[in-house]
């Protein structure tokens, strides 16, 4: 079993969160940027899977993509999983400007890690965090939406928690571990 893992992404803060979560595994991160262009699609899990797939064939060895999104229950589901894109354009006030007179505050993080070998077909891991949309943005930790996002039975915003306490509540957390557990019992 290969060690060091390749993560297809862009995103410093996933490839510093990955690195945490998985170095417990015995399993190192390396960065590669080489997702490519995400596809349009109903679930993160379609997402990673495609990306993941994309990327392996490029690049010729197994690759691990991620792909999450917030999903508000006031908004129907919104931004879910075009996150990356409102908080591009919109931003975090965007989103709580968005939410300015809705009933309740309910959301949930959802995370699909995919990893995919050149001539395979993806296995996705799945992980999901809910909670609660905050009232005003608090924290410098973590990225996207996480200063505005309070998990169930915590007072704190992801972007107040450290990457060590965000990763064992967090739906990446949880995905990368699923994934780090199959991962390592191949070579068993």
């Amino acid at each position: 079993m290969n060690r060091v893992v390749l993560f297809a992404t862009s995103n410093p803060g996933k490839l510093k969160e990955a690195r945490s979560i998985l170095a417990p595994y015995g399993l190192e991160v390396e960065g590669l940027d080489a997702k490519g262009t995400e596809i349009q699609a109903d679930t993160t899990a379609e997402v990673a899977a495609s990306s993941a797939k994309a990327a392996a064939e490029r690049v010729g060895r197994p690759v691990l993509v991620e792909d999450a999104g917030l999903f508000v229950d006031s908004l129907r589901g919104f931004p879910g999983v075009y996150s990356a894109y409102v908080l591009k354009t919109l931003g975090v006030q965007g989103l709580l400007t968005l939410m300015t007179g809705r009933r309740g505050r309910g959301a949930r993080f959802s995370s699909a890690v995919a990893y995919c070998e050149p001539s395979g077909e993806p296995r996705v891991f799945e992980g999901v965090v809910v909670g609660r949309i905050a009232a005003a943005p608090a924290g410098r930790n973590g990225f996207g939406f996480d200063p505005v996002f309070i998990a169930e039975g915590e007072r704190k915003t992801f972007g107040e928690l450290t990457t060590e306490a965000k990763s064992r509540l967090s739906h990446r957390g949880e995905a990368m571990r699923k994934f780090a557990a199959w991962y390592v019992s191949r070579a068993r």
